[in-house]
């Protein structure tokens, strides 16, 4: 456990070592820190943040594709006692503006191509001279957080709505990283996933508690990534299974790489296909595949490895890890998957969970039910050896004459077919069910299959009124901005697709 209770002092222990923290490739060059360059350049943040005459509570914003001083602002507000709010680069002007004003942010930290996306009300620094130039270095003594203290203030993704601002707290947020035992000293872990969402923050946190290193990609890109792999020989390589499934297609590539050090293979925020894993074994030779499944709001991980090294089965999002509790709630019963009480949403409760949402106290109260527990709003069943696996989101339910479908299920059945690399299911308006699903198919280069084809696999596999009444093949599924399907445009592009398929009939 760090020597500090500040999460901005999270890679303390692991000072005067002359340890390498960090290797950024942003810019087109290497540039490398070891953890006592980092903890220097984190408390000249610190100081130039005192120095302008910011105090514990205010908020700062981050805009920007990963980088090293990313990470310094990131640290360092957290040692003065701010808030940084990472924001995502891909959201509209609108969204941004929105999400600095509803944080009240004082200042802004951001590259200068996505200076323009600021409201000018807000005094900014760009990364270059100007952050530079802020920089104050020197000694600082880090803020003490009490245990209710606000650490950072991610924003969700808006899906539904508006992003709601979530509170995490100092201690919370050093749980899962101290507690996961999946990161080694030794370790080294290639990173392109945004520093905005929790997947890549959470991975960058607990190689730092660990004293790994991270090798950090401004952005993914599948090409430059493979290269990465041999340039730098990470143990672990993590990201979204779409960001993976990019990696499979460039088959050129990786069959004239070194990809002798992956022995581990983190993929997580979506369900992983069986092709796709069955492709990283062949690929990789065989690594450890590891789902990782988290909520910003509610740890963000909560699952590891089983504590009597009973083997986690492929697919699984793991066992609860020590010092949080899980809980499956039968309301609603998935009716694709009738596990009695093994099936619910899932409920936690652990040191990670949000404080609430920033000013939205109804949303909070919603999320809370009391006791400590946080509701997920995602459907898993639990197995006999006490494993977790993750069924589908209740948000993306919808119902089809009078049965909830869940787009997940359904695509996992999909999934199956010998020919399918990738699916996504939405659903589309019908006139006598009111919704009907529709798929969009990504297929295996080696493999062909037609339509009729997977609609009668679907049926074939699984309950009728889920079946797929229409398939679109695609080249690629498209990507939201982190990094996850685009269900939205997907969404969009189905019901312009079914009506002109249809003529405005019904759907069978």
């Amino acid at each position: 456990m760090p020597d500090s209770l500040n999460l901005g002092c999270i890679f303390s222990d692991h000072l005067g070592q002359n340890r390498k923290a960090l290797i950024d490739l942003a810019e087109g060059q290497e540039r490398t820190l070891t953890f006592d360059e980092l903890d220097h350049l984190a408390n000249g943040v610190a100081r130039g943040l005192r120095k302008h005459n910011l105090k514990p509570g205010d908020r700062v914003g981050v805009l920007a594709l990963n980088r090293l001083e990313y990470l310094a602002v990131f640290f360092g507000a957290m040692r003065s006692g701010l808030v940084p709010a990472p924001i995502n680069i891909k959201l509209s002007p609108d969204m941004i503006s929105y999400i600095l004003e509803d944080a009240g942010c004082k200042l802004i930290f951001a590259e200068a191509e996505f200076a323009h996306l600021t409201p000018k009300t807000i005094p900014i620094v760009h990364f270059g001279k100007e952050f530079d130039d802020f920089v104050d270095f020197g000694r600082f003594d880090p803020f003490i957080p009490a245990a209710d203290t606000v650490a950072l203030q991610p924003y969700t993704s808006g899906s539904t709505g508006k992003p709601k601002g979530v509170l995490l707290s100092h201690s919370g947020q050093m749980w899962g990283p101290t507690t996961a035992n999946w990161a080694k000293p030794e370790s080294t872990f290639l990173v392109a996933a945004p520093l905005y969402h929790k997947n890549a923050l959470m991975v960058t946190k607990t190689a730092f508690a660990k004293g790994a290193r991270i090798v950090l990609m401004p952005r993914f890109d599948a090409k430059t990534y493979i290269q990465a792999i041999e340039d730098y020989r990470p143990e672990t390589i993590s990201g979204v299974p779409a960001m993976i499934s990019m990696l499979m297609l460039e088959k050129s590539a990786l069959k004239h790489t070194d990809l002798t050090s992956v022995r581990e293979v983190s993929m997580g925020s979506a369900l992983a296909a069986p092709l796709l894993i069955r492709q990283v074994q062949e690929t990789f030779n065989n690594p450890k595949i590891t789902i990782q499944y988290g909520v910003t709001e509610g740890g963000p991980r909560m699952f590891g490895d089983h504590p009597d090294s009973i083997p986690r089965p492929i697919g699984s999002c793991g066992y609860p890890l020590s010092g949080g509790e899980t809980k499956l709630v039968e309301n609603p019963k998935n009716p694709m998957d009738p596990g009695g009480p093994l099936t619910g949403e899932l409920w936690v409760r652990n040191p990670g969970v949000m404080l609430g949402y920033h000013n939205l106290a109804e949303a909070t109260a919603a999320k809370l039910p009391g006791g400590g527990w946080f509701r997920t709003g995602d459907i898993l069943r639990r197995d006999s050896d006490g494993f977790y696996w993750f069924v589908s989101r209740m948000d993306d339910m919808f119902n089809c004459g009078g049965e909830n479908v869940y787009p997940a299920e359904v695509e996992a059945i999909l999934e199956k077919h010998p020919a399918v690399a990738q699916s996504a299911v939405v659903s589309v308006p019908h006139k006598v069910k009111g919704e009907a699903p529709v798929a969009f198919v990504v297929l295996a280069s080696e493999n062909a299959a037609s339509e009729d084809d997977l609609r009668r696999f679907a049926l074939e596999n699984g309950p009728a009124y889920a079946h797929p009444r229409m398939v679109f093949f695609i080249d690629a599924l498209p990507l939201a901005s982190t990094n996850k399907i685009d269900r939205k445009s997907l969404e969009s592009k189905a019901r312009i697709l079914a009506a002109e398929l249809s003529g405005n009939k019904p759907l069978n």
